[in-house]
């Protein structure tokens, strides 16, 4: 039987013309997931990627800034997509460049935070899959006199690599003013349409029956944990979302991805009970080999058994060795293994995994996302660099989410949606996550390592 992906490829193809007209693109595994997850929410919400950047008061010309994100909505594709499923094939349907740049005014008592969630929760589902905010902070505020600007993008149009290319673009655009598009839109579109279906083979390779029968028996036993969200009024003044944050030193390499699962495993049988075992995602990829490396979602979300007990690690896999700090039954040992089948798609993988036996739906009880702020520039507008900040308290797609910004030191960060997590549940699964990774952070800077944590 042709695998998941062969399928959807020969439903676009019929739906494509097959003239090279650029007005449907097809879409990788990654974004099939998000395009699915949006269309299961109530309200059609996608995944938001939001980036803040803080600057003087008087830096930004919203005029220059809308001309410049129209630039590059002009020469990359995937900004210029609107997500739609004709005959129930979903794909990319190319639209003219239109980059709204938004004005957020504040309501009398509110922070320029409060703003700024205020606008991202009315995200429209139908419109660009690229939109910037501008907002302002008087000099009384935390932050002092300062001009904020939001770049946020749909998940379906972006992952890590896409984010740092599209930030130094668009400081170059800014830049340079008004005029025309710098590089070739139509030879863009080539390279961005070879990228999607050199990644959709990939992923068509990657569903062999040797993979699937590897993922059912991987996630055999995963059932969710979290109950689904509580429904009901808020309490006055509640924030949708809960976050905790630590700051540890680290050595130069940060901490070995291993360790920072094996820390979510500890959050999770804090969160769930020692005995239960969870699926925990976390995005993998890069672009196919040869691929041009055009923005869009390359990414997969690969799925973790996050538990405990020997059923779960198949055995130490390359890099591991005596002493190096692994439990010989760590669940994180079995990270090596599922490397080799990190390019399954994900839906293939929750097919697999049901025909295996697990009652698992697909929902994840937690996400995970390793950051390196060293590979990503600033924002400049006119030459000012942008200091990146933390908006807290916005809606989290799933029970938790944990952040890790590897750099000069290491920062780590976990969010939760209060409709399912209570603050003291997630603060006791906070706790045990920062201990696990402090312990490892210390060993891997070769001290010891002490931090605070603060709850917003």
């Amino acid at each position: 039987m042709p695998s998941i992906t062969r399928q959807y490829l020969d439903r676009f193809r019929r739906l494509d013309p097959g003239d090279g007209a650029p007005h449907l693109l097809p879409v990788t595994g990654a974004q099939r997931r998000f395009l699915l997850v949006r269309s299961l929410d109530r309200a059609g919400r996608p995944d938001l990627v939001p980036m803040f950047f803080a600057f003087p008061p008087g830096t930004v010309d919203p005029v220059r800034l809308r001309a410049a994100a129209n630039r590059l909505a002009a020469l990359h594709p995937v900004l210029r997509g609107r997500p739609t499923v004709l005959r129930g094939t979903p794909a990319l349907a190319l639209a003219a460049p239109d980059v709204p740049v938004t004005r957020v005014d504040r309501a009398p008592g509110e922070s320029a935070a409060a703003a700024l969630r205020r606008a991202l929760a009315a995200w429209a589902p139908d419109g660009p899959p690229l939109r910037l905010y501008v907002t302002y902070e008087e000099a009384d505020a935390p932050g002092g006199a300062r001009e904020i600007v939001a770049v946020v993008l749909d998940h379906a149009a972006c992952d890590g690599q896409s984010l740092a290319r599209l930030v130094a673009e668009l400081s170059d655009a800014y830049a340079a003013g008004a005029g025309e598009v710098s590089g070739d839109s139509a030879a863009e579109l080539a390279a961005y349409r070879a990228a999607v279906l050199g990644q959709l083979d990939a992923e068509d390779r990657a569903t062999s029956p040797s993979a699937l029968a590897y993922w059912g028996e991987r996630l055999r036993p995963v059932r969710e944990c979290a109950p689904l969200p509580r429904t009901g009024p808020a309490a006055p003044g509640a924030l949708p979302g809960g976050a905790a944050e630590a700051r540890l030193p680290a050595g130069p390499d940060g901490v070995p991805f291993p360790d920072l699962l094996d820390a979510c495993r500890a959050a999770a049988g804090a969160l769930y009970g020692p005995d239960r075992i969870v699926p925990l995602g976390y995005p993998w990829g890069g672009r196919p080999p040869g691929a041009a490396p055009v923005l869009g979602c390359f990414l997969n979300t690969v799925v973790f058994p996050a538990g405990t007990g020997d059923a779960l690690a198949p055995g130490p896999g390359p890099g591991s060795a005596p002493g190096s700090g692994h439990a010989a039954a760590s669940t994180a040992d079995g990270w090596w293994d599922d490397l080799d089948h990190a390019d399954t798609p994900f839906d293939a993988v929750v097919h697999a995994a049901r025909a295996a036996g697990s009652g698992w739906t697909g929902r994840l009880d937690g996400l995970l996302t390793v950051d390196d702020e060293r590979r990503r520039p600033p924002l400049v507008l006119g030459g000012v660099p942008g200091t990146e900040i933390q908006i807290d308290g916005r809606p989290v797609r799933g029970p938790f989410a944990v952040a890790v910004t590897q750099g000069s030191e290491l920062r780590l960060r976990m969010a939760w949606d209060r409709a399912i997590l209570t603050d003291e549940a997630a603060e006791r699964g906070f706790a045990a996550l920062a201990g696990a990774v402090r312990a490892a952070a210390a060993a891997s800077a070769g001290a010891g390592a002490s931090a605070g944590a603060r709850v917003v």
